[in-house]
């Protein structure tokens, strides 16, 4: 079974302009903005610009520049951001949820980026 990607998910039409977003960053193949609800001080979300419901779709995919950009994009914000080591940060988690199992709730790929405070264990369960 495929995967099926559905165009009319918020990540889409926040892609399409369709719902305003105040991106932190963006490039040829990858989009950040704040979460609307944000869990950490800091909390974005990174997405990619083309049609990937979740993480094994996108690898599988994705062409391989866009797979740079992604991965490269996601360490290029969380330094922008001040979380990372090496620029006097105190680390972040990154974090992606795929399917009804791992409760996503966006069918879009989509990384959260978290920090700026400690963020606890990773999981209760």
């Amino acid at each position: 079974m495929g995967y099926t990607y559905d165009d009319q998910n918020i990540f889409a039409k926040i892609l399409r302009g369709e719902i305003p977003s105040t991106p932190v960053f963006e490039s040829d193949h990858t989009m950040a903005f704040p979460d609307i609800s944000p869990q950490k001080k800091v909390h974005i979300l990174v997405i990619p610009k083309g049609p990937y419901r979740c993480y094994d779709h996108f690898v599988m995919e994705a062409s391989a520049e866009e797979q740079l950009d992604f991965f490269r994009s996601v360490a290029l914000i969380a330094k922008d951001m001040g979380l990372c080591e090496e620029h006097g940060g105190n680390g972040y988690r990154l974090a992606s949820n795929s399917g009804a199992n791992g409760h996503q709730e966006v069918p879009h790929l989509h990384v959260h980026l978290l920090g700026g405070e400690a963020c606890g264990p990773l999981t209760s369960a």
